[in-house]
């Protein structure tokens, strides 16, 4: 099992971070619904000035690690499938009435050979938010997000080429991994893969097939960049999807070749939590704290109550903390109030650990 050296890529310990995403300012949301209306100049103003937006946000509520909020995607990965060939998208969704759910995301049918020649967008979102930040004085440190093959997959429907979602899976690691290659060759420091996919569905997948899948698709950048996986159980609307158990994943994930693994524990109440233990044997360990399905405010005391029980399972140094998953299904005044709480409280206990 490999061990990482804390000193390759050092941060804080108790570091405060995101997933990803960030809410849509109710003026870019609106934009996005008349798209015809706007230029291709205007649109790239509208982006870039949403990155602002949702920097300033982050860097108000004192986080050491920000991102640019998912602010030109539709999704954490709906938005990448436009940029794909190879496929025809859906129109509509087959269930457009009743209780908002996953079944309600569209599939898209293949109709050639899969590639996605002018990239993912990854890169020109990653610039957006090296720019956003250039005036200041003391950079944060920037991290990049992006979907894993096998959870993209999820959304493109067999056929007789790709067979099933597993062949559909192949033909999409190497376009993630240059997608990832140019993100770190353009100074990307830390690069998140998403793959909720294989946490929602490990219970009834082989894990071992998952972990190389996974490795396969990071081997490019390994070294390279430190990296981490988020693992959650879905939040489309606020819903989970999978089995909201880590225990079919590991030890076997542990073989993922990451710096550090997040996982969703504020809106499971923290079950499982002393699955950061053997976590922290081995790699870093992000944990949610902050539930991001509830509009509860976690108080500042909440936190520090939270953080000190992480602490009795793994040292400060191998620990950070984020909210359960993206925040772009929350509202944004919601999110301002969780992202600034969570860092207050986390500065508690660094006061009485004297790491402030």
């Amino acid at each position: 099992m490999k061990k990482y050296d804390i000193n390759q890529f050092p941060r804080k310990p108790l570091q405060t971070t995101v997933i990803g995403s960030y809410p849509l300012p109710g003026w870019l949301e609106f934009s996005a619904q008349n798209l015809d209306q706007f230029g291709s100049e205007d649109l790239a103003e509208l982006q870039s000035d949403a990155v602002t937006t949702v920097v300033q946000d982050q860097l108000r509520a004192g986080l050491d690690m920000i991102t640019d909020g998912e602010q030109s995607r539709l999704d954490f990965n709906l938005s990448f499938y436009g940029f794909l060939q190879g496929i025809k998208m859906e129109s509509t969704t087959s269930r457009l009435f009743g209780p908002p759910a996953h079944d309600q995301r569209g599939k898209h049918q293949i109709v050639g050979q899969l590639s996605a020649p002018k990239g993912l967008g990854t890169l020109s979102d990653f610039k957006k938010l090296k720019q956003s930040v250039a005036h200041l004085d003391t950079t944060p440190i920037l991290k990049a997000s992006v979907p894993g093959p096998y959870t993209l997959s999820g959304r493109l429907l067999p056929n007789s080429d790709y067979i099933d979602r597993y062949a559909i899976t192949e033909a999409l690691i190497p376009i993630v991994q240059q997608e990832i290659v140019n993100l770190v060759n353009a100074g990307c420091q830390e690069l998140t893969v998403d793959e909720p996919s294989m946490s929602c569905y490990a219970h009834r997948e082989d894990p071992i097939r998952l972990v190389d899948i996974f490795n396969r698709t990071v081997a490019p950048v390994s070294g390279k960049v430190r990296l981490s996986i988020h693992l959650c159980f879905g939040n489309y609307k606020g819903r989970a999807v999978g089995l909201r158990q880590y225990k079919p994943m590991f030890p076997h994930f542990l073989e993922m070749d990451v710096n550090e693994i997040h996982l969703e524990m504020a809106s499971r109440e923290f079950s499982e939590l002393d699955i950061i233990s053997s976590i922290a044997k081995v790699k870093d360990v992000a944990v949610g704290i902050i539930d991001v399905k509830s509009y509860y405010i976690e108080t500042v005391s909440d936190i520090a109550d939270r953080v000190r029980r992480c602490l009795a399972y793994a040292p400060a140094e191998k620990l950070s903390f984020a909210p359960d998953c993206g925040l772009s299904q929350t509202a944004r005044w919601a999110a301002r109030k969780k992202l600034t709480n969570m860092v207050a409280g986390v500065d508690v206990v660094r006061g009485e650990l004297g790491l402030c």
